[in-house]
C-alpha cells in the first residue's frame, strides 16, 4: 500500500512538474521608434502585454482587442483564456476623440503585423494567430481581415489570419465613426468603415457570437446574422453564428470564452490535416 501511495505521489510530481508554464511581457510598444517617437500619445497607448506558454512551441496566439466603443477601455487579457496553451496578446489602442475612429483600426493593423513578425521569438506558430476582442475589440478584427487594405500595407495577406473569434461585433459602420460625422446611433450606415462593406469568398474562418437578440445592444444579433448570411451567398465556406440566449452585451463573453476555446481548438485540429 505504501508503495502504491509513494507511487501515484511521484507520478502526481511528474505530471506537475511537466505542465505548461506562462509568462507575461508587459508595455512592449508596437510601432517602430521612428514612428513613435515624436507622438507621445501613441507611444503611451500603443504598447501590448504578451502572456505566452514558456516551455512550449508552435504555440497559437489570440490578439485580443479590448471594448469600450472606440473611445474607453484598456488593454486586458481575459482570464479566462489564459492556461489554455496559446498566447494571449493584449492590445491597446489609441481612442477617439484624441484621435479620428480610423485610427483605432490602423493600430489593429500594426500590432497585427507585429504579432506576425516576432511572435516566432515567443516560440508562436505563424500559421496560427487568431484575433478576437469583444464589442469595439471585436469590430476592429473583424475590419482589418474582411478589408485587406490594412493589412497590406505591412505586406501581409488578410487571408493568413488563423481565424477571428468576433464576440459582439459592429458590422455596420461603428457608431463612433458614425458620431464623428454628426449621424445618430440608430441611424445605420455600411460604407468602407462597415465589414460588411467587405464581404468576399476568401476570408479566413470567422466565428460570430452574439448575446441575446433582445438583450443586445440595438440590433447586434441581426447585424452579425446579416454578416453570417452575406457571406454564405458569398460562397465563405468557415463561417459560423452563435447567439447565447440569456446573455446581454455586457456579460455575453463570460458565456463565449468556452464556445471560442474550443473553436481555436478545432481550427487548428482542421489547419493540421
Amino acid at each position: 500500500m505504501k508503495q502504491t501511495i509513494l507511487f501515484l505521489l511521484l507520478v502526481t510530481c511528474i505530471h506537475l512538474n511537466a505542465q505548461t508554464t506562462y509568462e507575461i511581457k508587459k508595455d512592449i510598444g508596437y510601432y517602430p521608434e521612428n514612428i513613435s517617437q515624436n507622438d507621445a500619445y501613441l507611444k503611451s497607448q500603443c504598447t501590448i502585454d504578451v502572456y505566452y506558454p514558456k516551455n512550449k512551441k508552435n504555440f497559437a496566439t489570440v490578439i485580443w482587442f479590448h471594448g469600450g466603443g472606440l473611445t474607453g477601455g484598456n488593454k486586458e487579457i481575459p482570464k479566462q483564456l489564459m492556461e489554455n496553451g496559446f498566447a494571449i496578446i493584449g492590445v491597446g489602442y489609441r481612442l477617439s476623440p484624441k484621435v479620428k475612429a480610423i485610427a483605432c483600426i490602423e493600430d489593429a493593423a500594426a500590432v497585427t503585423s507585429w504579432v506576425f513578425n516576432h511572435i516566432a521569438e515567443y516560440g508562436g506558430d505563424q500559421n496560427a494567430i487568431f484575433l478576437s476582442g469583444h464589442s469595439a475589440g471585436a469590430y476592429l478584427s473583424l475590419m482589418i481581415t474582411m478589408d485587406k487594405k490594412y493589412l497590406s500595407k505591412y505586406n501581409i495577406d488578410a487571408n493568413k489570419i488563423a481565424g477571428v473569434i468576433s464576440l459582439s461585433s459592429q458590422t455596420i459602420t461603428h457608431f463612433t465613426i458614425r458620431e464623428e460625422r454628426g449621424i445618430k446611433g440608430t441611424q445605420p450606415i455600411i460604407d468602407e468603415y462597415a465589414p460588411l462593406y467587405h464581404v468576399r469568398k476568401d476570408v479566413p474562418p470567422i466565428i460570430l457570437i452574439t448575446g441575446d437578440a433582445e438583450k443586445e445592444m440595438l440590433g447586434r444579433y441581426e447585424e452579425n446574422a446579416y454578416l453570417y448570411r452575406m457571406l454564405l451567398l458569398n460562397k465563405a465556406s468557415a463561417v459560423k453564428l452563435y447567439k447565447m440566449d440569456g446573455y446581454d452585451h455586457g456579460n455575453m463573453p463570460l458565456a463565449s470564452y468556452p464556445l471560442m476555446i474550443n473553436e481555436i481548438a478545432r481550427l487548428q485540429k482542421e489547419m493540421k490535416k
